[in-house]
């Protein structure tokens, strides 16, 4: 499965995703029920992956000109943080086995992100051309969609942020080299990288970065971008898990020493080391910017 999916994604733009994932009892319980559902449905996180690839490959082809989701079988992604031992045997006892450690989910609110994604590429795109590109009665359908799911018990935030052609470099300063990774390969290439880390050490990592750029870097534009990434985690239960799915991409630059180098980079302008910082900073540049200006190759 998993070597049929990223075959599929030949010629697609590199596309990594920045990802929430909260305990069930972080959700309605209506949406808890259907979170469950959906996950004992697809399956394995390759599974996952797929559908969701067919279901948007589904889209582009659809009759009748709606490039939207529907909403009608929406997809989960889950990840289980690893346990402990429970408490030690007592006399006579067996040692106990190993905790499996709790789920946690990311809901993919294809929705709301459809919407909001369309709205982004509105704002650059006037007059014949947007609506070419999608069709003002397609955006008003949507939002009545949107519209349904804002008015329902639904949880409003948004687990899932995108980013094609590369990773902000704003992402990195969430995650240190220590934190759990999985390299997922097949045929000789890497498939995608995920890294997680609890989101109290994200947003420890994101304060810290803020704090430091206000004062050394305060017209850096990742300044305001850690400043959202910041009141985003936020609204997030306590005992989340933050991960960066790096996608095709990874095949290019992995191994990636990004999060160390933008630590470093901070670090330096904190300290008044601009020759330390402009080194982080040429060390990102060059793995980075070929990436980047992939967008713009025929």
């Amino acid at each position: 499965m998993g070597g049929k999916l990223y075959r599929g994604q030949a010629g697609l733009p590199f596309s990594s995703s920045l990802r929430i994932y909260e305990p069930l009892e972080a959700f309605p319980p209506e949406q808890q029920r259907q979170l469950v559902a959906d996950g004992d449905r697809i399956g394995s996180r390759a599974a996952v992956e797929n559908a969701e690839l067919q279901a948007s490959l589904g889209r582009i082809t659809r009759s009748g000109g709606d490039p939207f989701p529907t909403g009608r079988t929406d997809l989960v992604r889950m990840t289980r943080v690893p346990g402990g031992r429970h408490a030690a045997p007592g006399p006579g006892q067996e040692e106990a086995a190993p905790d499996a450690g709790r789920l946690l989910y990311c809901p993919s609110q294809l929705v709301i992100r459809a919407g909001l994604a369309a709205n982004a590429l509105m704002d650059g795109v006037h007059g014949p051309l947007a609506d070419l590109l999608i069709p003002v009665s397609q955006r008003d359908k949507h939002q009545q969609r949107i519209d349904r799911i804002n008015a329902g018990d639904d949880a409003k935030r948004v687990h899932t942020r995108a980013s094609t052609w590369g990773i902000p470099f704003s992402w990195f300063s969430l995650f240190a080299e220590s934190d759990r990774k999985e390299v997922v390969e097949s045929d000789g290439h890497i498939q995608t990288v995920r890294v997680w880390t609890p989101l109290t050490e994200a947003l420890e990592r994101a304060r810290f970065a803020v704090a430091h750029l206000a004062l050394a870097a305060p017209d850096l534009d990742m300044l305001d971008d850690l400043t959202q990434l910041t009141e985003w985690l936020e609204l997030f239960h306590v005992q989340s898990m933050v991960e960066l799915d790096y996608g095709a991409v990874a095949d290019k630059v992995y191994p990636d020493e990004s999060p160390m180098d933008v630590r470093l980079g901070i670090e330096c302008l904190a300290e008044g080391d601009m020759t330390g910082a402009a080194a982080a900073y040429r060390r990102l540049a060059s793995r980075w910017i070929p990436i980047r200006q992939l967008a713009r190759a025929s």
